[in-house]
């Protein structure tokens, strides 16, 4: 090439890339198994706190203010919309930029951020996620995935678009058991799997509740609107945060977002399962009518599963706020199903755990006793769920909670929440386009706030 095409050549690419917004040019970083990554982390002061452990070293552990821990990554910056909340994390992590809105830490510090942590409440989610991974930036998402199915098949979607690593903090998808578990089912030690039934103690928090009317004065530490961010406005009231915010629709999923992205997630992965052909809940304190803003007290939620890769169909259900499937007979006196679990009944048995796929068993116990295991099959993880994500990024591969798996988890998931609010009606769902065939009007698309998208 000689100068003149050189320069032509320049000229164009320059030209070309003028209309590509700013941040849209914020490439992915080089990484390397050796250099530490710089993350940002946005929701710090409840499981953000403990995401934050899993990749940083805090200043109360270190030695002499070096990282003891080699894995240790750079925390470059910190953002809260409650500075109180977040005040702990704060000194725990001086070295890094505080921030009350993620925008304005997305623009200042544009590619020095390689990958972000998200762990706000689960309506903002898929706000934030999507535009981290438009700026090439790997994430690290709360479960669940987000508040509505459309949400989360869009950050399924743009995962595969911008090419980022992805996870979703469902932290028993790393574990042993959950392993076992697919192993064990795939081994035939219960036979083909017809039925589950997979059961949370919670909620812990107030549901079936009527909207406050107070208006104390919002905390001066507290951007109310930046923590509503999509959300419809309503004035502030401690009824809301920074807990019981998973009681509300317009904020959270309920017992079943909670819990079940961690409880069923062994059932969606060893019954390979995807999409329900239909979902119907039977509730107590009847959200849909008496209480349309707040998720009920307990509830029983029956999903139907075609069959699937040489699978029978599968009927899946789910009880919360206390409420069990009936006791095993296999189970022996005196051991208790426990306040998490799921039970998969087969064929030729039946096989309980706790939640995350926790202590798998073979049940009576003299079944498991004289159960011959198979060699493992499927790779096991040496790290946290929050490492894997970083080693991820690093030797550039997908972990194994990735959104193309975490995505549609979370999609049946929230089809229970969506039949929660019509309780009752069995909702039939084609799942690959997104619509409840007999009640077309339900939607599963979110309005947000003006001034907030996807």
């Amino acid at each position: 090439m000689n100068r003149r095409e050189s320069v032509k050549t320049a000229a164009a690419a320059v030209a070309a890339l003028s209309a590509v917004p700013g941040y849209a040019l914020e490439k992915k970083s080089q990484t390397s198994i050796n250099r530490k990554l710089n993350i940002a982390c946005v929701g710090i002061g409840g499981m953000g706190a403990a995401n934050l452990r899993g990749v940083c070293t805090p200043l109360s552990e270190r030695i002499d203010g070096q990282w003891p821990d080699v894995d240790s990554q750079n925390m470059v910056a910190l953002c809260d919309v409650d500075w109180d909340r977040a005040k702990k994390s704060f000194e725990e992590y001086p070295e890094a930029k505080r921030y009350k809105d993620y925008r304005v830490m997305f623009e200042e510090m544009g590619a020095e951020i390689d990958a972000v942590i998200i762990a706000t409440p689960d309506h903002t989610h898929a706000c934030i996620a999507m535009e981290a991974m438009r700026r090439g930036k790997h994430v690290y998402v709360q479960k669940p995935l987000a508040r509505t199915v459309h949400e989360a098949r869009v950050l399924t979607e743009a995962a595969r678009k911008y090419g980022v690593v992805t996870q979703m903090g469902n932290q028993g998808h790393s574990g042993e058991g959950i392993r076992l578990i697919c192993e064990w089912i795939a081994d035939g030690a219960i036979g083909d799997v017809r039925e589950v039934h997979a059961w949370t103690s919670r909620p812990v928090w107030p549901q079936a509740v009527a909207r406050p009317q107070a208006t104390p004065p919002v905390p001066e530490t507290l951007d109310w609107d930046l923590w509503l961010g999509p959300a419809s406005y309503r004035p502030y009231h401690p009824a809301y945060l920074p807990f019981n915010w998973r009681g509300w629709v317009d904020f959270g999923t309920g017992a079943l977002g909670d819990m079940a992205c961690h409880t069923l997630d062994p059932v969606f992965w060893a019954l390979k399962l995807k999409y329900p052909d239909s979902v119907e809940a039977s509730c107590t304190k009847i959200s849909g009518k008496e209480f349309p803003e707040s998720y009920p007290l307990a509830s029983i939620i029956h999903y139907e599963f075609p069959e699937r890769e040489g699978m029978p169909a599968v009927k899946v259900h789910w009880y919360d706020g206390g409420l069990l499937p009936e006791r095993p007979v296999e189970l022996e006196e005196g051991r208790r199903m426990g306040g998490e679990g799921a039970l998969f009944v087969g064929d030729k048995g039946k096989l309980i755990c706790g939640t995350y796929g926790s202590s798998p068993q073979l049940i009576p116990y003299t079944k498991m006793q004289a159960y011959k295991r198979p060699e493992p099959t499927i790779p096991r993880v040496k790290v946290g769920h929050e490492m894997d994500w970083v080693n991820a990024i690093k030797e550039d591969r997908q972990p194994s909670s990735n959104f193309d798996y975490s995505g549609p988890l979370s999609e049946m998931v929230l089809m229970g929440t969506l039949a929660q609010l019509s309780p009752g009606k069995k909702l039939l769902w084609d799942g690959k386009n997104m619509q409840v065939t007999n009640v077309p009007e339900l939607g599963v698309k979110p309005s947000y706030r003006e001034g907030w998208h996807l």
